[in-house]
């Protein structure tokens, strides 16, 4: 029997989105041989998205691009996974948050991780124009913890990570693929 094979190409060369894209599809594929690489996919949108609206039109254009690269140079893969984190000011008070783009079979799934409520002068800063892992670094003397645990590992004491909360919302955002009879149009 042949070991099923999938390709993923993430929109992103930070370690932590793409082992999230990684661990979501291991998740559902457990007995897969799975190869996921990184690459650079402009976001087109600020480098910190202040809007819902923002940070989810930077996960499309990454994992767009990602599938129009992998298409110029003949190395489709299976699924094209772009993670985009933002900022936006609710009734609650300001959070943070990541939008997933997943494309499969020219098929566009869309997924959102769950808020992170932001401490005012946190959102104040990012309003100022500086982006959240460099607030965060400062604040906590950390060093690209947007590269480890991200602000959710600081704000949660690393009960979550940004790993598993990315992880968590591609396998939510994977549903229309796993079941695809359900979601025919």
């Amino acid at each position: 029997m042949t070991q099923q094979h999938i390709s993923i190409l993430v929109g992103s060369n930070n370690p932590v989105k793409i082992a999230a894209a990684r661990d979501a599809i291991g998740q559902y594929f457990p007995d897969a041989h799975i190869e996921c690489h990184g690459m650079h996919a402009p976001s087109l949108v600020a480098d910190q998205p202040m809007t819902e609206a923002e940070t989810k039109l930077g996960a499309i254009n990454r994992a767009k691009f990602c599938q129009q690269h992998a298409i110029a140079t003949h190395q489709p893969a299976n699924f094209y996974i772009a993670m985009e984190g933002g900022v936006d000011q609710f009734d609650h008070g300001a959070a943070t948050f990541a939008y997933m783009a997943i494309i499969h079979q020219d098929k566009l799934s869309i997924g959102r991780s769950a808020l992170l409520p932001l401490p005012p002068k946190v959102f104040q800063a990012l309003e100022a124009g500086e982006e959240l892992g460099h607030v965060m670094d400062r604040l906590f003397n950390t060093e690209n913890i947007k590269q480890k645990g991200g602000a959710i590992g600081l704000l949660t004491q690393g009960l979550a990570t940004r790993g598993s909360i990315y992880t968590q919302a591609i396998v939510l955002a994977m549903a229309p693929f796993i079941n695809p009879a359900f979601f025919a149009e």
